[in-house]
């Protein structure tokens, strides 16, 4: 069954290699190809949906998206850290008008 299936595929790979070659055309100038999808023919609708393929990439503005989500995060790790350490914190007013910060404590300990 195999040596069939390779018989066959041989007997028109060649031709379909040999169909598919183009000679020279002298009035045609030589096209640059461009690397990615920006060369391949596709939809309106798919470049719409998909922008980032098509649009060369912009540096300072990647740049800048990283510090600002860098810093974004730095700053929600600041305030988780925070509130952690004034969470079991109350502040406590004595008998005598001045006011102590004091670690809460459970009755139960």
């Amino acid at each position: 069954m195999t040596s069939i299936f390779h018989s066959v595929l041989r007997k028109y790979s060649t031709s379909i290699k040999m169909s598919s070659t183009k000679p020279p055309n002298e009035n045609e100038t030589p096209k640059e190809r461009k690397p990615g999808l920006r060369s391949v023919q596709t939809t309106m609708l798919f470049r719409a949906v998909n922008p980032e393929l098509f649009i060369k990439p912009n540096k300072p503005v990647m740049a800048f998206g990283l510090i600002a989500i860098t810093l974004c995060v730095a700053y929600l790790g600041y305030l988780h850290a925070t509130v952690e350490n004034k969470k079991d914190l109350y502040e406590a007013i004595d008998s005598e008008g001045s006011r102590h910060v004091r670690r809460k404590t459970s009755k139960w300990d």
